[in-house]
């Protein structure tokens, strides 16, 4: 019984158009044979299996073709016929890997002095070039760069940092490309339909990221699948034959993470322990991959991010040669941890839902008798366009609905001119002191809306007691005189002498207690969704 050739040499292409993910290289040569546009020395670098040697193969044959040089060698003459079978006398290759030293060079060079036997050129393939000596390079420099006519030289390497300037300064590089995984899956089914043999697709995908860009290892691993499999090449037949996870087997794991069932994790964790976790670690990288392309609604970009960087810290514990099991225990735990923490734009919707819901706080009763503080009731009327003021007015409501309604029912809109902001306080008692203490974010919004330059001028309060009172406001004045306030103040900010919010005098501002900020409805919701332990209150003005 005759043994079958194997994938890799039946299938070696022999014609530049048969090449594979290499278009860019073999359509400059192929002009080059064409246009009669040749080097005398050639060098193809690139990953092992990516096509160098069936490239030098296929344009040594094209310049001894009867027909040539061209880039469409006819495969009938002699000459075709002879290079395709290995055997042509012209065609002479050579492996640096073990004939490397200066003898061997100089044995070369002694043929380059003899014209060709059969053809018109003598053809000189030297593979693994890289690996020759320091005095073998040196040897094949002066032929190298000027060879007889009838001589030229390919030479392939998967190194070509180790070569000598020299050596690549006298040569016509030719880079190849890593063969992309989308043409290796398509090279493996168009083989396995001329084979007749029965394949699922993602068995095919499974062996092209083994393969790692190289296509001879991809078919060698296709021809070990085949037979493995018994002539049906299957997803769980070949995650078996390289050790590799069934992806179903890491859709179930995923899922028991998203599930946070610990109890299925730790069964499955004692699953694991039968494979390689840095195999593990990959297989889980390359199935967060597939679900951002496929846009699964479970994996979120920003889940997957996290799920990422969680994968290549854990490539770091193996650096340091980390136990396994335990490394991919933590992944696990840690992606459920991650999953707790809610999406940002998830959160500011919920909590802007429940805010707009939600009807204001009323402020809370003063601790102090009628006669001390005025006793004011508001009803705002929206106006259809708002003015600046107005916008102001919102703005501190937003920041805190007790300010708000303080600052609205006891500061007067006077006029904005010359970038100065001019208004009437009225305020006394604990409205006073509440505006006193909030004017750093009060100044903040004023320049916000009115520019950074602005300054702010607080005039005295004009009303008296007998001053008809507006009628959506109800003022119940104190019986004793208020204490008399400066005419004007211009704001003194920026030396920091006090709020001129109420035309106050230049005695120190106390710090405004944070506490309130923690009994709103909005820090409560937050802190329940981020389930806090610790809140710090700092002022951001």
């Amino acid at each position: 019984m005759g043994t079958s050739e194997v994938l890799a040499l039946k299938y070696r292409p022999r014609r530049f158009e048969e090449l594979i993910g290499q278009e860019s290289i073999s359509q400059t040569l192929s002009l080059a044979l064409d246009s009669g546009r040749l080097s005398h020395a050639y060098l193809f670098s690139g990953l092992r299996g990516s096509g160098k040697t069936s490239t030098a193969r296929i344009f040594a044959k094209s310049l001894i073709c009867e027909n040539g040089p061209t880039s469409a060698p006819c495969d009938v003459c002699s000459h075709c016929v002879m290079a395709n079978e290995g055997r042509h006398i012209d065609i002479i290759e050579m492996d640096a890997a073990s004939s490397r030293k200066i003898d061997d060079i100089r044995d070369l060079i002694e043929h380059t002095k003899y014209r060709p036997a059969s053809a018109n050129i003598k053809i000189f393939i030297i593979d693994e070039v890289h690996m020759l000596t320091k005095e073998a390079h040196n040897a094949l420099l002066k032929t190298l760069e000027e060879p007889p006519e009838y001589v030229k030289f390919i030479l392939a390497t998967t190194d070509p940092l180790k070569l000598p300037p020299t050596i690549l300064s006298r040569t016509q590089h030719f880079r190849f490309k890593r063969i992309s995984h989308p043409n290796i899956v398509h090279h493996l089914s168009h083989i396995l339909h001329l084979e007749n043999i029965e394949y699922q697709a993602e068995a095919l995908d499974i062996l092209a990221r083994s393969g790692s860009g190289s296509l001879r290892d991809t078919l060698t691993l296709m021809d070990q699948a085949i037979i493995y499999s018994k002539g049906f090449v299957d997803v769980k037949t070949v995650a078996d034959m390289l050790g590799l996870l069934d992806p179903d087997y890491i859709s179930r794991l995923f899922d028991a993470i998203f599930a946070k069932d610990r109890p299925s994790l730790i069964q499955m964790l004692q699953e694991l322990e039968a494979y390689e976790s840095e195999m593990v670690v990959d297989e889980l990288i390359a199935y967060l991959k597939e679900r951002l392309y496929e846009g699964d609604h479970r994996f979120s970009p920003l889940v997957i991010e996290r799920f990422f960087r969680i994968l290549s810290d854990a490539k770091t514990l193996f650096a340091i040669n980390a136990d396994g099991g335990f490394v991919v225990s933590l992944i696990l735990f840690k992606m459920i941890e991650a999953l707790k923490i809610k999406e940002i734009d998830e959160m500011i919707e919920s909590l802007e839902s429940r805010i707009s819901h939600t009807p204001p706080k009323a402020s809370p009763p003063a601790a102090v008798s009628m006669s001390e503080t005025p006793s004011i009731h508001v009803t705002p009327t929206p106006p259809a366009v708002k003015s600046s003021f107005e916008q102001l007015c919102e703005r501190i409501s937003d920041r805190s609905s007790e300010l708000g309604i303080s600052f609205k029912n006891n500061v007067t809109f006077l006029s904005f001119d010359n970038e100065i902001l001019t208004w009437e306080s009225c305020a006394e008692g604990e409205d006073k002191e509440l505006l006193k203490n909030s004017f750093g974010i009060i100044r903040q919004f004023v320049r916000e809306i009115y520019g950074i330059d602005t300054q702010i001028k607080s005039q005295g309060c004009t009303k008296s007691a007998e001053e008809p009172t507006p009628p959506n406001v109800e003022i119940v004045l104190p019986e004793e005189e208020s204490t008399p306030e400066p005419a004007s103040m211009v704001e003194e900010a920026e030396i920091g002498v006090g709020s001129c919010v109420s035309a106050c005098d230049e005695t120190s501002v106390k710090e405004f207690d944070g506490s309130d900020v923690l009994k709103e409805a909005m820090i409560q919701k937050a802190a329940e969704l981020f389930e806090a332990t610790k809140i710090t209150v700092q002022s951001k003005v």
